[in-house]
Formats: C-alpha cells, structure tokens, sequence
C-alpha cells in the first residue's frame, strides 16, 4: 500500500510546474486529487492525463476555494486529509521603486491570501478526524534575501510565519503544518540555459545545477504522508544548498 492510499489531497497551481508534479507524485502514491488552478484548459488537460479531478479555481476568490473544498470533501466524505498550497504570483523582476500596488495587492491575494482561504476551509474537515496534513509551498525567497522580487519575497517570508501559526494553534488536534521550500528549479518560467541568471542560480548551489519539479514533489510527499508524523512548524528547503551557504 503507498503511503497516500485513498488520501483525500488538494493542491492548488496544480496546471504546470513544481504544482503539476505535485499532483502526480500523489496520484502516483494512490491519493485521491483535486487539483485547483486558474488555467482551466491546461488544468483540465492534466487531470485526465493522471487521474486526478480538477476544478477552476482562482485561489483569491474565497467562492472559488470553496467551490475547490467541496469537490474534496464530497470525494472524502467528510474528510480531507492535506491541502497543498502552492499557488502564487510574482511579476517581472524588479525593485521596491518599480513594483506597483497592482503588483502588492495581486501578490498578497494569490500567494498568501489565497493560502490563508484554503487553510481556513480544509480544517473543518481535519478537525473531527484529529488528523491532517497543511503544505505551504514557500520558497527559498522565503528563508534569505532575494533581490528584484520585492513583494514576492515579502510574501514567501510571511507564508512561513503563516505556516508556524497554524502548526501551534492546531498541533494538538493532530494537525500539522510545514512549510516547503524551493530553490531554483526547472519550470517553464526558468530563465534559459546558459543565461547569466541560469548560471547565477547554479552558482548558488552546492550541487552545480537547478532543481527538477519531481525532487520537490517527492519531498511533498512526505510532508504530506504519516512517514512525517513528528514534522510540523518546520521550513524545509529543497534547494541543492543554496540557503546553507
């Protein structure tokens, strides 16, 4: 029996990237997925192709999560056993001086608001069952200093004080909370191969190449399975050394 059998999971910015793998490493391990992202057609495309249910969702939108906790619960019964909070939103590189309330608002609604909507609306149906796992995906933008990403960063360092919250407030009803960050890792948004910022991103590593999506799904998974049951309030990285050095 995989360590995910019959779990019922949500992963949001499931469509493409770290999400997309996400959502397959747990198909893989026999949970029981719902995945949620703004990209309806890519979303729905992926869903068939693994096996899991999709649902449309801007995670921003409190009637959106809901629509998104539903499904969950009615596939559960009741019961949802993990949120995976990996939805965000970063716009074009650049300093505090260029980047507009636009931008602030946008970030602060999809990355952490939008973590905040669904943690709110899972834990009802964790609660009865003294059991659940919260995955907030951070990222090493999180942990350090980051330049030209200003209210990306501030959002990533707030979703880990977010995550060491809920650890405390829930971790006697049997509810964890970490969180998981990624370094640089290989998406569609990646700067290309052999760029200056590509080899900046190698640079910073100790293994001498960026990330793949699997290798943060897989570290996904433990979090969310009971292989991790001791784990909570805890920031992880998977980021090749970058925030060791």
């Amino acid at each position: 029996m995989n360590k995910l059998h019959n779990k019922i999971v949500i992963v949001t910015g499931a469509a493409h990237g770290i999400g997309r793998a996400i959502a397959e490493e747990f198909v893989r391990l026999e949970g029981r997925v719902v995945m949620a992202d703004l990209d309806g057609e890519e979303g729905e495309r992926v869903a068939k192709e693994i096996g899991a249910e999709f649902v449309k969702c801007d995670v921003s939108k409190a009637e959106d999560v809901r629509r998104v906790v539903e499904a969950a619960q009615i596939m559960g019964k009741g019961r949802i056993d993990c949120v995976v909070n990996n939805a965000a939103y970063i716009a074009n590189w650049h300093n505090i001086l260029e980047a507009s309330e636009e931008e602030w608002d946008r970030s602060y609604a999809v990355t952490l608001r939008g973590a905040s909507h669904f943690i709110k609306g899972v834990l009802p149906f964790m609660k009865p069952f003294k059991s659940g796992s919260i995955v907030n995906v951070s990222s090493v933008q999180g942990m350090v200093g980051a330049r030209m990403s200003p209210a990306y960063t501030a959002m990533k360092h707030a979703l880990i004080g977010l995550t060491r919250n809920v650890a405390y407030d829930f971790g006697l009803e049997g509810i964890r909370c970490n969180a998981l960050c990624p370094g640089a890792i290989r998406v569609r948004h990646s700067p290309a191969e052999g760029s200056e910022w590509h080899l900046r991103q190698v640079g910073k590593t100790f293994l001498g190449r960026v990330g793949m999506p699997m290798e943060v799904a897989k570290v996904a998974g433990f979090l969310a399975s009971e292989e991790s049951s001791y784990v909570t309030g805890a920031v992880v990285a998977v980021d090749g050394g970058w925030t060791a050095m």
